[in-house]
């Protein structure tokens, strides 16, 4: 099966500085993508002057906190103590999914890692860039932290952007502490947090039962739709298993397209494709998309608000949804009432006037 590859994700792919070795050995190999990444280069950064969102202080908060995810990425890997606590696989699975609830996930699920949720080679820094990815475990606890809804609300303004990273901070700090505790009991555990993955995590979040993917290529939650960060902690301590859990969400996506009418990069496809597996799924276009967050200077969020599950949806309504087409049509019917083509808040967040 041919796994993705880091250095062409569009994250990587902005890193490269021109004349830098990275830049020179991408583009040898892709230089059908060069012309459009160049231009990209050229437009202002996220919350960056001429864009927007930018404020002079308000756009510092989130390159505060993305520098202070930089500086302790390299922690991910700690080492594990010499002393092995025995462990009974159910009752640690229980406490670490209790443990990291606590400090603020609001879903954890495990599963095991395949080789194709990993990388193939790295490429998000010039650190690392193509090495390949051999560090791997068996297990991977992955969790959820909720984005607040009436900061994503305002997306694509400048609350938005600032919610999401703090998604990713409080990811980062929970997969650290929780892939310390487990090196302290005498396992390996690495955290994969922002800048420092080394999994594709949405791919582990589906297996781990802890969601969908919907048509606009998120994970998606029946309790809080799109509005989540993922943390992944990969260990080799011994867990149990959680199933995944088909909820129909495709099926939904289908009759639904609230995030094709919304995007406003159109980046969001109508049809899906067959893609490098063979498999038949939606592909959204990450070079526009990424175009979009350029101009905005956020990284928009407006797919993610458009998704009635981010809004809230019944329980009961979604259990039942599975292969009926009308429940699907009435949980739509009842969203568009109650929020319209997608829920906008205009004003302001008060700390940022």
């Amino acid at each position: 099966m041919k796994k993705f590859d880091e250095r062409d994700i569009m994250f990587s792919r902005m890193t490269y500085g021109k004349g830098s070795y990275e830049y020179n050995e991408y583009y040898s190999r892709n230089p059908d993508k060069k012309e459009f990444d160049d231009y990209l280069r050229e437009l202002p950064n996220i919350c960056g002057e001429g864009t927007m969102a930018y404020h002079p202080i308000n756009a510092k908060f989130p390159d505060t906190i993305f520098r202070f995810l930089g500086d302790i990425k390299h922690l991910s890997s700690g080492k594990k103590s010499e002393i092995e606590t025995p462990v009974e696989s159910i009752e640690i699975t229980k406490r670490i999914k209790k443990f990291l609830k606590y400090l603020g996930a609001v879903e954890v699920g495990i599963c095991e890692m395949k080789d194709e949720f990993y990388y193939s080679y790295r490429g998000r820094s010039s650190e690392v860039y193509g090495k390949k990815v051999t560090e791997k475990h068996k297990y991977a606890i992955c969790f959820l932290v909720e984005m607040d809804k009436e900061m994503m609300n305002r997306a694509p303004m400048l609350e938005e952007v600032i919610e999401v990273t703090k998604g990713y901070l409080n990811a980062g700090i929970i997969g650290m502490i929780g892939s310390y505790f487990i090196q302290d009991l005498g396992y390996d555990a690495r955290n994969q947090m922002d800048g420092n993955f080394l999994s594709v995590v949405p791919l582990v979040a589906r297996e781990a039962g802890l969601g969908s993917l919907g048509r606009n290529g998120i994970l998606t939650t029946k309790k809080y739709g799109s509005r989540v960060r993922i943390g992944v902690i990969t260990t080799d301590i011994p867990l149990e298993i959680d199933e995944k859990d088909d909820w129909g969400l495709e099926e939904f996506c289908e009759i639904c397209g609230k995030c094709i009418k919304t995007c406003p990069g159109k980046s969001i496809p109508i049809n899906k494709i067959t893609d490098e597996n063979d498999n038949l799924r939606w592909k959204i276009n990450h070079e526009t998309c990424y175009e979009r967050w350029r101009s905005l200077g956020t990284d928009c969020g407006i797919c993610i608000t458009a998704c009635p599950f981010s809004q809230g949806v019944d329980y009961k309504k979604i259990n039942e949804m599975k292969g009926n087409k009308d429940k699907m049509k009435e949980i739509l019917r009842k969203h568009e009432k109650d929020h319209g083509i997608r829920e906008f808040i205009k004003t302001p967040l008060e700390i940022l006037k």
